[in-house]
């Protein structure tokens, strides 16, 4: 059944709320509406079973009733809380909702959460808070299986949209992800842009500056299909390691996805050396953990940064059971670091497989 998210708060010309959100202007450190678009514009990869967008046109959830004012922050919490198909309505030029604490998926609100922009959203932390935050393991989230780290649901998809200035930094507990933090059941990014997220900026095994990802259903990938991160000077996205995207243990599907400008920032490594806070690998992407993959196909990585190793990927499988895959793609004049045994830019072991076809590593 389909129903309308009613507005708890509104923009009327201050921010000033009762609720935990604001709906505001662009945030001044970023313009999403005119910034990169989504995906690599050279990219044209097939995109795999699984990784494209979900159908909304019959969604659960419609948040606004045609105009602006009804499209509030507090409409968007609202709605991702009851899970299901959410898309939005609120009139034909683009909206931006600046949040001040992340809207959260509830696990027995539905098996399959999707958040669909149509091209016209902009979800913001407005540099100080996480935008949206998933855990199956969270019990403040509801438990729903007895094996919380390994079960097939909420599915969340988020699609033509974009994620600005998410910034959890203040995060103690579940550190990293300054735009998304989600633990478990499957997740899905489709024709979605992340600009200027960071997370904490020192530290070992932490970081995703856009995405931290742990604990898919079967070992099953994450897909990100046409996704860009960064894609421009002042765009880019950071932290302490993996300035667009972190996990551990967890395989990635990428496709047509522009990485570029984005930073590890972190100073001495996993384990962290003598002296040293720890962090600062993956410019663009950290991969950790074993009996994992990751494959690019269609990608572009470019402009990425990082102090200590994998100006745009760092992939360490401890048990050398992972693999990379990188098809069509293009990785250059990514910057910095050190411990490039193979390819220039990617960090891991050299007896780690891999395979590079119809691609370029510079």
């Amino acid at each position: 059944m389909k129903s309308t998210i009613t507005p708890l708060c509104l923009w009327i010309g201050l921010l000033f709320s009762f609720s935990h959100c604001t709906k505001a202007p662009i945030p001044p450190t970023v313009d999403p509406q005119n910034g990169p678009v989504a995906g690599n514009p050279n990219g044209t990869a097939t995109i795999p079973a699984g990784g494209g967008a979900v159908d909304v046109s019959n969604p659960d959830v419609v948040i606004g009733d045609g105009t602006p004012e009804s499209c509030t922050c507090q409409a968007v919490v609202d709605a991702v809380a009851q899970g299901g198909k959410n898309t939005f309505d609120c009139g034909p030029d683009p909206q931006v909702f600046t949040m001040t604490e992340p809207a959260k998926i509830y696990n027995n609100a539905s098996q399959e959460v999707v958040i669909d922009g149509g091209g016209r959203i902009t979800l913001s932390g407005g540099a100080s808070s996480r935008i949206l935050y998933m855990n199956t393991c969270d019990a403040d989230l509801v438990y729903t299986t007895p094996h919380c780290q390994n079960q097939d649901h909420p599915r969340l998809t988020v699609q033509n949209l974009t994620f600005a200035d998410g910034n959890s930094k203040s995060e103690t507990t579940h550190e990293g992800g300054g735009a998304i933090w989600a633990r478990g059941g499957r997740f899905k990014a489709v024709n979605t842009c992340f600009f200027n997220n960071i997370c904490a900026e020192e530290g070992p095994d932490v970081g995703g500056g856009a995405l931290r990802v742990f604990s898919q259903y079967n070992n099953l990938p994450v897909y990100l299909t046409n996704c860009t991160f960064g894609g421009a000077d002042g765009y880019g996205n950071w932290g302490s390691n993996g300035g667009a995207i972190s996990s551990i243990g967890v395989s990635w599907t990428i496709t047509n996805s522009l990485f570029s400008h984005n930073r590890a920032i972190g100073n001495g490594g996993n384990p962290a050396q003598s002296g040293t806070p720890g962090g600062g690998s993956g410019g663009a992407i950290y991969n950790d953990g074993n009996t994992m993959t990751l494959s690019l196909d269609g990608c572009l990585l470019e402009y990425n940064t990082v102090v200590q190793h994998g100006a745009s990927i760092f992939f360490v499988t401890n048990d050398r059971s992972g693999n990379i895959a990188i098809d069509n793609s293009t990785i250059r004049d990514n910057m910095g670091g050190s411990w490039y045994p193979v390819y220039p830019s990617i960090s891991m072991h050299a007896n780690t497989a891999i395979s590079v076809t119809n691609s370029t590593i510079e």
